[in-house]
């Protein structure tokens, strides 16, 4: 008795089908578009950024446009659709879970039609991004869809640099934590690690003053708000600076050691 062929399935054959279905799809970039200073952004990433048809990014709040927006603003082309995708600013899971599966959503309708989508970031895609949970959501109901990562400039990195410091040298380690959900770890952080890194320090800024004041460690503590941007400000030596009015986008980069290294240091006129 013989099978008839046109009921036969292999395995090659719906490999084969599951590979047309991709090509036929648009792909999904990250691209990492550095911490603010538009020229940061890196040479792939720009390229890539002027040849995706669709441009996407987190809108910015009360109508003016985000950081994202801003930076690539000058490297668009006018024929570029640009979307700016709602991701509210708050650590409600359910609500954020609901703004990415609407990003993923909006999206998919121009991967669909075989088009290319760049989601741009501030700084890195994989840093502390917006970009891996739209990912992640995409995939989870349509992981046909291929995805790429782009990698860009993060903000610790450009923070050092207008600071005029290394982050590390030699065998010094490194701890970065997400301040406003590291904050009871800090304390243990600052005990094992040589250089401590706080990504967005401002809404618990008083609870980490305090902190490195305990520790004798506000004259070895700086913050940058805004790195590479028109309008950065940096605090050297926090000890007389308990009350900063910081804004979002605030680095607090701590050296816990005394410098015993010859450290150097670039810059050594900064604006305090």
């Amino acid at each position: 008795m013989f099978t008839r062929p046109e009921l036969v399935i292999t395995q090659p054959s719906i490999f084969f089908m599951f590979n047309l279905v991709s090509q036929s799809l648009g792909k999904l970039y990250g691209i990492g578009v550095g911490p603010g200073d538009p020229e940061l952004i890196t040479l792939k990433g720009y390229h890539l950024l002027q040849q995706v048809p669709i441009v996407a990014f987190p809108a910015g709040m009360g109508g003016k446009p985000g950081i994202a927006e801003q930076i690539i603003s000058s490297w668009l082309k006018s024929d570029q659709v640009k979307l700016p995708l709602t991701f509210p600013y708050i650590q409600d899971d359910s609500l954020l879970q609901q703004a990415w599966q609407q990003a993923a959503e909006t999206l998919w309708p121009y991967l669909e039609q075989g088009q290319d989508v760049g989601f741009v970031s501030e700084g890195d895609v994989s840093f502390y991004s917006t970009f891996t949970y739209l990912a992640q959501t995409l995939q989870k109901f349509r992981p046909e869809v291929v995805v790429q990562a782009i990698p860009g400039i993060c903000s610790p990195l450009a923070a050092v640099a207008s600071l005029g410091i290394p982050l590390t040298i030699r065998d010094q380690t490194l701890a970065i934590l997400p301040a406003i959900y590291a904050i009871a770890e800090l304390e243990t952080t600052l005990h094992r690690a040589d250089v401590v890194v706080l990504m967005k320090v401002s809404s618990v800024y008083q609870q980490v003053w305090d902190v490195l004041k305990r520790f004798n460690l506000l004259e070895q503590a700086y913050i940058v708000e805004r790195a590479t941007l028109p309008n950065q400000v940096i605090y050297t030596g926090l000890s007389d600076r308990p009350h900063l009015c910081l804004s979002y986008f605030s680095i607090l980069i701590v050296k816990t050691k005394p410098d015993q290294t010859g450290e150097p240091m670039w810059n050594r006129h900064l604006a305090c």
